[in-house]
């Protein structure tokens, strides 16, 4: 498989992905919602589990784009998307709903418009 070919199917994971999380978010529409009922910490964590596979998938594009990439779309941050992972991964229990809500409300949108930018730059590029 390409390069080209294995980034490109990298990022349409992650739009599914991001995708998921924005539709799990429409639950909440405060951070209560999350935190004081059953479903919404299954929500949460949901969310949580998106998080941490969008931040390890970037971190492989990154790997294989030796980090050219992602730089070129500066209008997301995606040192602090991989940087979530991490947090996720080894502090669960020390999440702060407030910080993944504030994902979903303020960022999500962003990030999948701007994955989407990147796939369309791919291929009509054909190169990374």
């Amino acid at each position: 498989m390409s390069d080209t070919i294995l980034i490109l199917d990298i990022l349409s994971q992650i739009i599914e992905a991001s995708k998921e999380i924005k539709n799990k978010c429409k639950y909440a529409k405060c951070i209560e919602d999350f935190c004081d009922t059953e479903i919404g910490q299954e929500k949460l964590d949901s969310i949580c589990i998106k998080l941490i596979a969008i931040g390890e998938s970037l971190k492989n594009i990154d790997k294989i784009t030796d980090k050219k990439l992602l730089i070129k779309y500066p209008q997301v941050n995606w040192k602090k998307i991989k940087g979530i992972r991490d947090f996720i991964s080894h502090h669960y229990f020390d999440i702060d709903a407030e910080i993944i809500y504030s994902i979903c409300a303020k960022h999500i949108d962003g990030v999948i418009e701007t994955l989407y930018l990147i796939k369309k730059d791919i291929k009509n590029d054909k190169k990374i």
